[in-house]
């Protein structure tokens, strides 16, 4: 055993580091934290020159008795008050290994904090008291990190020299909370009896407690496993801005995970569209590199001018992230009023932002009580959910426990930040089986020596699909003829694709059946869109032939017609929401010219037309 008023003689550490480890750490409150990490740093020589002595000096001059957690508390309120109130970290060095300790508070009102300290934690060490037994908070924080996917952690039963050192206390402790961790399938490395005031089985084994034959906690740190690095995980490259320089397009983001090179061969998630890298940019270095890693902010220019935006996900071919318009997630709600189905909310991911609402509730965690709650439509302040989220248009995504980066999202309430969680599983939407003809049809897709800006040259236009949506007898089929007609007469390669004409050839061998089930119909519609596009020309249509169901349809024939836009017109006879990503909205009486001027103004907006200029036609935005 140590004593209570200097340290036991420091177990010098490695100088250089060879890797680093995030640990939070948790507990009731008074378990004995900040006392068990002042003792790791002393035991192992962690502490600056003095320190000890420092510390020692202002305990006597304010009449206190030393304690280790001084060593740790590092603000003075910290200490007055005796509890640690925010979440600090600081670090030691053990055997070749960087410990970068997270201390997560214990206090009900700091629970956010400690949740905000785990969501960065690739390990965990969970105090309990051996003379209060597991608490209800102990029960909590073994549950939140199990929600949060911390995954490796360890227990340690501390204060054992109060009781005595008794094993049958021990025993009884660690039945009990193995018992209850099995409850949802947490099962820890190791769970150690400690007294941290004197230094029992921290950095040395204990001779009061023989009866332990286990590792020490600085030996059970030792056996957590480091995360793969970053750097060597399958390539995560979220897309923060486009910037256009002369003729070049630069797509500008930082590398969440992976490696990229020039001549990598990028594919873009969810729209799907790809090219090679042709050059990497970055500010101010000569000569421009050839290659960069995780965390570093680079540009990229590509081979083809394809059109991607903020918030897509840059991958190889060969580890894609998952794409969907629903996921289920744990989330820690922190909101000022209560998270309620099907209420409308911004979900942020890495650099993408989408409006979503909560599709389902599964189940309610209260963090005060951990009371279960089945069948709630909301969720309250400090509540933890498991839920599913529904997004209005596709993103990409990966499962928090394959990538934190594109696997953790935060909610915006009101433009407030209300809520954090982790993405626990992809869920299936009506989109999946499209998304994945689309996937493989395009990666076998054979190019001809025409590529695509060499036909928005020689036409004046890029390739698009203008597509009209609304219901049955809004003007929609008029509006598209007369939008023919105008592009026709200015010049442009354009063509009415009529889903009627596809009803009696291409689809003639489809039962009654099959022809009221919009996926198939929407299926190939969009295949032959895709071909047609893929010809250069501009693709004017409605969804009528898909009866009622418009909106299924329109995002159908998103997912089949990359990587051409759809510019999606809405007309209605009164006001209603049209579908996610609509360009142009027109609702009550219809002036026809007027209407297809301000599509043809919104083709030009999103450089769909060119300005002609001679010979050579130059575009005003690039898609």
């Amino acid at each position: 055993m140590g004593d209570t008023t200097t340290a036991a003689a420091p177990i010098r550490a490695v100088s250089k580091p060879q890797e680093n480890l995030n640990i939070v750490i948790v507990g009731h409150v008074d378990h004995g934290k900040s006392t068990l990490v002042g003792r790791l740093y002393a035991d192992t020589g962690s502490l600056p020159e003095g320190k000890l002595e420092k510390v020692q000096a202002i305990c006597r001059q304010q009449g206190k008795e030393f304690e280790y957690a001084f060593l740790f508390d590092a603000f003075l309120e910290e200490q007055e008050q005796g509890i640690t109130i925010d979440t600090a970290r600081t670090f030691f060095i053990w055997k070749g290994r960087q410990y970068i300790i997270i201390d997560a508070p214990g206090h009900k009102e700091f629970l956010k904090n400690m949740i905000s300290g785990a969501a960065r934690a690739e390990a965990a060490l969970l105090l309990i008291d051996a003379l209060e037994g597991v608490r209800e908070q102990s029960k909590k924080h073994g549950y939140l990190l199990s929600l949060l996917g911390v995954r490796q952690f360890a227990v340690a039963v501390n204060k054992m020299d109060l009781v005595g050192y008794r094993q049958d206390v021990f025993d009884s402790i660690e039945k009990e909370y193995r018992e209850f961790l099995g409850q949802f399938g947490a099962v820890p490395e190791r769970i150690i009896p400690v007294s941290a005031k004197l230094g029992d089985n921290i950095a040395n084994r204990s001779q009061a407690m023989t009866w332990y034959q286990g590792p020490t906690v600085l030996d059970t740190l030792s056996l957590f496993k480091k995360e793969t690095a970053w750097a060597d995980q399958p390539l995560r490259f979220p897309v923060q801005d486009v910037y256009k320089f002369d003729a070049r397009r630069i797509i500008a983001g930082r590398i969440a995970a992976g490696r990229l090179k020039v001549g990598d061969h990028l594919v873009f998630s969810p729209s799907n569209k790809r090219a090679n890298i042709q050059s990497i940019e970055a500010f101010n270095i000569e000569p421009l590199p050839t290659s960069a890693e995780a965390g570093e902010s680079v540009g990229v220019t590509l081979d083809e001018q394809i059109f991607v935006e903020r918030g897509e996900i840059a991958t190889h071919q060969e580890r894609l992230p998952l794409v969907s318009t629903s996921f289920k997630a744990n989330l820690f709600w922190l909101g000022k009023r209560p998270l309620e189905k099907d209420r409308k909310y911004l979900l942020r991911m890495a650099t993408k932002e989408v409006g979503c609402e909560v599709a389902a509730i599964h189940r309610i965690i209260d963090t005060m009580d951990l009371n279960q709650q089945q069948g709630s439509i909301a969720v309250n302040r400090n509540q933890v959910a498991e839920l599913t989220l529904r997004t209005k248009a596709p993103i990409a995504f990966d499962l928090s426990s394959s990538f934190e980066a594109t696997g953790r999202f935060v909610l915006v309430d009101e433009y407030d930040i209300a809520g954090g969680g982790i993405v626990t599983e992809m869920v299936r939407d009506d989109q999946e089986s499209l998304r994945e003809e689309a996937r493989r049809r395009d990666f076998a897709w054979v190019k001809g020596e025409v590529g695509i800006e060499d036909r928005a040259k020689q036409y004046g236009h890029r390739s698009a699909v203008v597509l009209f949506t609304g219901g049955r007898h809004t003007g929609k089929s008029l509006l598209a003829r007369k939008l023919e007609g105008r592009l026709i007469a200015d010049g442009r390669h354009a063509y009415l694709l009529d889903g009627e004409n596809l009803r009696r050839g291409l689809d003639a061998d489809l039962s009654e059946e099959e022809r009221t089930q919009t996926a198939e119909m929407a299926r190939r519609y969009g295949e032959v869109a895709r071909l047609l596009i893929d010809t250069g020309l501009l693709v004017v249509s409605t969804t009528n032939p898909f009866g009622l169901d418009y909106r299924e349809a329109s995002q159908a024939i998103r997912t089949l017609v990359h990587p051409a836009p759809v510019i999606a017109v809405h007309v209605s006879k009164t006001a209603e929401e049209p579908p996610p990503n609509t360009d142009v909205v027109l609702s009550g009486p219809m002036d026809f010219d007027a209407a297809t001027k301000q599509v043809m103004d919104v083709l030009k907006r999103r450089g769909v037309l060119a300005e002609v200029l001679g010979a050579k036609p130059t575009f005003q935005y690039s898609i």
